[in-house]
């Protein structure tokens, strides 16, 4: 009796719920670095050698654009239907995506696949909702934390195994996606309550919920949250250029084999594993959430100006401490950036703030690789320049509008 009573006590606990999702955050991130290694192989069974680059950014930039629209509806439906049924939903669209992507058979398929994931994405904005309910204010910071570090493993770990999967057969690490991410769907609807109480729920559903930009005028409408996005875009904007570049730069201007490209990632994912799961609990005990914020934005910074330093002094040193510098940063300041995002309205207004929040990254990743290729063609040093004074004016913007609260 005591076993059973210790059980129900843990099942009724906060932090179960929060492991679950955790665990599901887990699957999730795997499943979707599985496939990373195959994509250019896939598309090149449909398209010239030449072309799968434009085939590959195509796919990436339709799921974006999916999202950016849809991301933003999801929120506001888990805002008002509760966020389990709405995670569910957009578990099974991925699943249904991936599905139709590992079938094949002809290049539209492969976009259609992207397609129904992309208008089903609202996956990662519901958890941080979930999150946003479950937790008070002050643990949030750190269970963003490590929701970050479960995805740099899943990170580390897919792409070996889908390399694995890919030997065997091109379309099986997309099906295997699909099952992992099926998985989470089954410890959603099995393990995980709802969150969002029916008396904290949005009362009303009208045609305007289903636009878009109606969303992104309500949350712009707030200046504090206004001012968080902001300061948020000009963040992702300088990690982004960081993100979809540093592979090109390593090989071009350092001429660096595969073998060492690939070793540089593996040692990204563990820095950045470290950071959000031991270095920033530690810090959240010593420090406040803005003097860690401001911390990683600093850092960021200087790991970003190292890179364009490194380009008038090459030195695999320089390289190293640039990359210590963005990734322990990045896992600093994004986890108190979610966590001051997720203090800033009141819980029926969770969904559609993460939806936004999502939406907007969405817009990032369709065209910031474009900008900061053009850029990069011209001056590769240019580029971090260009990287660090956004961070540098982000800085600015922290240091002058975020409150001084523990």
């Amino acid at each position: 009796m005591l076993v059973l009573f210790k059980m129900n006590k843990i099942m009724n606990s906060k932090k179960y719920k929060l492991w679950i999702i955790v665990g599901i955050v887990l699957l999730n991130s795997i499943g979707m670095s599985i496939i990373l290694p195959l994509l250019p192989f896939l598309v090149g069974k449909y398209l010239p050698s030449k072309q799968i680059v434009i085939g590959m950014s195509a796919l990436m930039s339709v799921f974006a654009a999916c999202s950016f629209f849809a991301a933003p509806v999801f929120g506001a439906l888990s805002d008002r239907y509760g966020r389990k049924i709405i995670l569910i939903i957009s578990l099974l669209g991925s699943v249904l995506g991936y599905v139709i992507f590992g079938i094949g058979g002809a290049l539209w398929i492969l976009f259609l696949g992207r397609i129904i994931d992309g208008l089903t994405a609202g996956n990662i904005s519901t958890l941080f909702a979930y999150i946003s309910d479950t937790t008070e204010p002050m643990e949030r910071t750190k269970w963003y934390g490590y929701i970050g570090s479960v995805m740099g493993i899943g990170k580390i770990g897919g792409p070996a195994l889908g390399g694995l999967l890919g030997s065997i057969n091109l379309a099986l690490p997309f099906f295997v996606t699909a099952i992992l991410i099926f998985l989470s769907g089954l410890a959603v609807y099995f393990l995980l309550p709802e969150s969002l109480p029916t008396e904290k729920r949005t009362k009303h559903l009208t045609l305007n919920s289903f636009n878009t930009f109606s969303h992104f005028k309500d949350i712009f409408s707030m200046k504090e949250v206004k001012s968080l996005l902001i300061l948020g875009t000009l963040f992702y904007i300088g990690l982004s250029i960081f993100q979809f570049n540093f592979i090109i730069f390593l090989k071009d201007v350092y001429k660096w084999s595969p073998v060492f490209i690939g070793s540089m990632l593996t040692f990204v994912g563990i820095c950045d594993i470290i950071t959000r799961a031991l270095l920033l609990p530690w810090l959240l005990k010593h420090f406040n959430e803005r003097s860690i914020g401001i911390t990683g934005l600093i850092g960021l910074a200087i790991g970003l100006g190292l890179i364009a330093v490194s380009v008038l002094i090459p030195s695999a040193i320089i390289v190293l401490l640039a990359v210590i510098g963005v990734i322990s940063s990045e896992g600093l300041f994004e986890p108190t950036y979610n966590g001051k995002l997720s203090k800033s309205v009141d819980e029926n207004k969770q969904g559609k703030l993460q939806g936004v929040n999502q939406s907007l990254q969405s817009a990032n990743n369709m065209l910031i690789p474009l900008g900061a290729a053009a850029i990069y063609f011209y001056s590769p040093s240019i580029l971090y320049a260009t990287a660090t004074f956004i961070i540098l004016i982000a800085i600015i913007l922290y240091a002058r509008h975020m409150p001084n609260t523990k």
